[in-house]
């Protein structure tokens, strides 16, 4: 088994709309991924509007019904295998709180920007020496942090965020949605091409 983390502020949005979105979409694999905000209300359900996205891009009902915020801890950290953040203000969150996670924690978008530079020979390198899925995991996501530098950055820094949706107009959580589900499916094809 191996795990995936996702952050945001409130974990209401954004990273349980990753979640979600990466559990579905890997489901055949059977990983552990979860969620947790920087802030917000504890136990608090989705969003009406994330909760529907999430639902039109193949959550089952109960499954966006059943979520519920949770604040993240350090302890959420010291397990998962891949750490992804839905802004850079996120990512430094989890690397105060966990520094030694920094080689598996990236934005969500930053991953899907940095993974496709990545040689699938050398990704391959990686996770032969690699015996189980967790280390496989790790080993993949180590490599992609060391193209940071490697691989141009953005022109705007932000691009490598998601926009946060929570209290903004519907079309908001269509762009925020519109950001995070093309970075959910490279996530989704790394993880599966480090396992193969």
């Amino acid at each position: 088994m191996f795990e995936i983390f996702t952050v945001c502020t409130g974990n209401i949005c954004r990273s349980p709309l990753a979640e979600q979105l990466l559990r579905a979409r890997l489901a055949d694999l059977a990983p552990h991924v979860a969620s947790a905000g920087t802030r917000g209300l504890p136990a608090a359900p989705m969003t009406r509007e994330a909760a529907h996205i999430a639902q039109a891009l193949g959550v089952p009902a109960n499954e966006t019904a059943e979520h519920r915020s949770r604040f993240l801890t350090e302890q959420h950290l010291l397990q998962p295998d891949l750490i992804l953040a839905m802004t850079r203000t996120h990512r430094r969150a989890i690397a105060e709180l966990a520094p030694s996670r920094l080689r598996s924690t990236f934005t969500i978008r930053e991953f899907a920007r940095l993974a496709p530079a990545v040689p699938a020979d050398e990704l391959r390198a990686a996770t032969d020496a690699a015996t189980s899925a967790s280390e496989k995991v790790r080993a993949a996501a180590s490599v992609i942090a060391s193209y940071r530098g490697l691989v141009p950055p953005p022109d705007d820094p932000a691009d490598d965020d998601v926009v946060d949706p929570y209290r903004q107009p519907w079309e908001t959580y269509l762009l925020s949605a519109q950001q995070i589900e093309p970075a959910v499916t490279v996530v989704a094809q790394t993880v599966r091409a480090a396992l193969a």
